[in-house]
């Protein structure tokens, strides 16, 4: 997850991020409506909703995009779709262990498009439960660090069920188990703490050391997965170092 997180931060500072919002605006209005068609169109009972409106917001997407996605989901509206989530496993380049999140309305498109990324990328797909016993779900929620100190962020949900904080650099991950992650951003608010995202993810208990090349072609193959449009996380069990990660962002 850490080194995934920095590679993302990374991603999103370089020069043309613009073109990929599209995308991104995409599949978190996919995220919105299956909350609401889940859990229902009340943002106050329903969390899972309320942290993908929030993530939606933050990453700029319109408000009337995303109050139309929320009325389709809850059945307020027609036009939603009956999305489907379904996991992919694999392995990148040096072993890595990937996992890949789909929310799809057609499973076979999705399976070749996952595929051909895969083999094309230097990743091999793997049997289902080959990989994920590698990774246990938790909640993550990432706190931007200016303006805060990790002290900060743990003293705010040292109470709140956090296990862990971690210090990416530009952001602190606040890790915690799936059930303790609404009290965790709750207490962050509280602290007067803003979290740039609340969600659900997939931590690995081992990680795999990556040199420069190796990094570069994980790098790649992620890229090539997150860049479909089914495709909402994908999960690597790798680490890599702070001066890895800047030669790779450099040659990127």
């Amino acid at each position: 997850m850490s080194g995934h997180s920095k590679w993302a931060t990374t991603k999103h500072k370089k020069a043309g991020i613009d073109a990929k919002r599209g995308k991104l605006f995409a599949k978190l209005i996919k995220n919105i409506e299956v909350a609401a068609r889940t859990g229902g169109a009340d943002l106050s009972g329903n969390p899972t909703l309320y942290d993908a409106v929030q993530k939606a917001k933050k990453s700029s997407v319109p408000n009337d995009n995303i109050d139309r996605a929320v009325k389709r989901g809850g059945g307020l509206e027609a036009g939603g779709v009956d999305y489907q989530g379904i996991t992919y496993e694999g392995y990148a380049a040096g072993g890595v262990a990937v996992l890949i999140e789909c929310l799809t309305d057609n499973k076979n498109r999705s399976a070749m498009e996952v595929r051909t990324a895969m083999t094309r990328n230097g990743g091999t797909m793997a049997d289902p439960g080959s990989v994920s016993y590698l990774f246990s779900r938790k909640g993550v929620v990432v706190v931007p660090a200016a303006g805060h100190t990790e002290d900060d962020v743990l003293m705010a949900v040292l109470d709140a069920g956090a296990e862990e904080v971690r210090d990416l650099g530009d952001t602190f991950e606040v890790v915690s188990e799936p059930g303790d992650m609404v009290a965790v951003r709750t207490a962050l608010q509280e602290a007067g703490i803003e979290y740039d995202s609340a969600d659900m993810g997939f931590v690995p208990s081992v990680q795999v050391e990556l040199d420069e090349d190796g990094a570069a072609k994980v790098f790649k193959l992620i890229d090539a997965l997150e860049d479909l449009d089914d495709v909402q996380n994908v999960y690597a069990n790798y680490d890599v170092s702070d001066e890895v990660m800047e030669k790779v962002a450099a040659d990127a």
